[in-house]
């Protein structure tokens, strides 16, 4: 099976060329690699024109992260898609893993794993777990869906119609709700697929983009239950993110000796 990966490119070079390095130096040979750049003015397209034929290269303008992931999935053939902002990093290993998982896992069309936290100089500071994934667990706030450890099928994604381009915060959380409620099957595996960098400019360290991603919340929680919140659902998110503590005891040991991943960048 051939994998996809996009990655989406602005102004990241300090990252950029470890993030490429780790998926063109995967143990799995069937890879696509897409990068997609809108514009970047630090060096970046240079970066990735260093790479020659080894990528495909999207350099048009788009309408924000997701347009630009769009984008960069037009292009795609692989059968297994995925993605990887352009600060982050696969590990050793991950492909061959998540294909092998694919294989014996007849049915499943998602499946996502646990990652490592890292810091701007690549040192590993943390672990970040998967929850188990439920639509109504989601619309309660109880779910953590480690975005780069995460591949789907091609044809969920297409099922869907891709990532909503209106969605300016929270692109990948949509896109997975949008594929359960088209129907798509998602498996969490005890497996560490990537390394999810959190830095003095991301949007996770900084929390900047913290009311976007209440409304967020709200607006998914419509989605799925096709209403408003009232003050019973309020007091219901309190028990499903117990169950959630409860049943992830390593992500919650993680979160009391660490404390909150969003916005832990002063």
């Amino acid at each position: 099976m051939k994998i996809s990966v996009v990655t989406i490119s602005f102004n990241q070079a300090k990252y950029l060329r470890e993030c490429m390095d780790s998926v063109l130096n995967q143990d799995y040979s069937d890879i696509e690699y897409i990068v997609v750049d809108p514009g970047s003015t630090d060096g970046s397209r240079e970066i990735i024109e260093s790479y020659g034929d080894r990528v495909i290269k999207v350099f048009e303008k788009d309408a924000g992260a997701a347009d630009g992931l769009n984008k960069g999935f037009a292009t795609a053939t692989g059968s297994i898609y995925c993605y990887l902002n352009s600060d982050d990093t696969f590990l050793p290993g991950a492909f061959s893993t998540i294909i092998q998982c694919f294989n014996r896992l007849n049915g499943i069309d998602i499946l996502c794993g646990h990652a490592f936290i890292i810091d701007a100089q690549s040192k590993k500071v943390r672990k970040v777990y998967s929850d188990s994934f439920n639509l109504k667990a989601v619309a309660y706030g109880a779910v953590v869906s480690i975005q780069p450890s995460t591949f789907f099928k091609r044809q969920v994604f297409a099922k869907c119609g891709g990532f909503n381009i209106m969605n300016k915060s929270n692109w990948d959380g949509e896109l997975l709700i949008d594929m359960a409620l088209a129907g798509a099957s998602i498996c969490v595996l005890n497996n560490f697929l990537s390394c999810y960098r959190v830095h003095s400019t991301s949007i996770t360290g900084t929390g900047r983009l913290n009311d976007a991603h209440t409304q967020h919340s709200k607006n998914m929680f419509v989605k799925i239950f096709g209403r408003e919140q009232t003050l019973s659902d309020r007091v219901l998110s309190y028990v499903y993110r117990l169950k959630k503590h409860l049943t992830n005891p390593y992500a919650t040991i993680e979160r009391l000796r660490y404390g909150r991943v969003f916005g832990s960048v002063k």
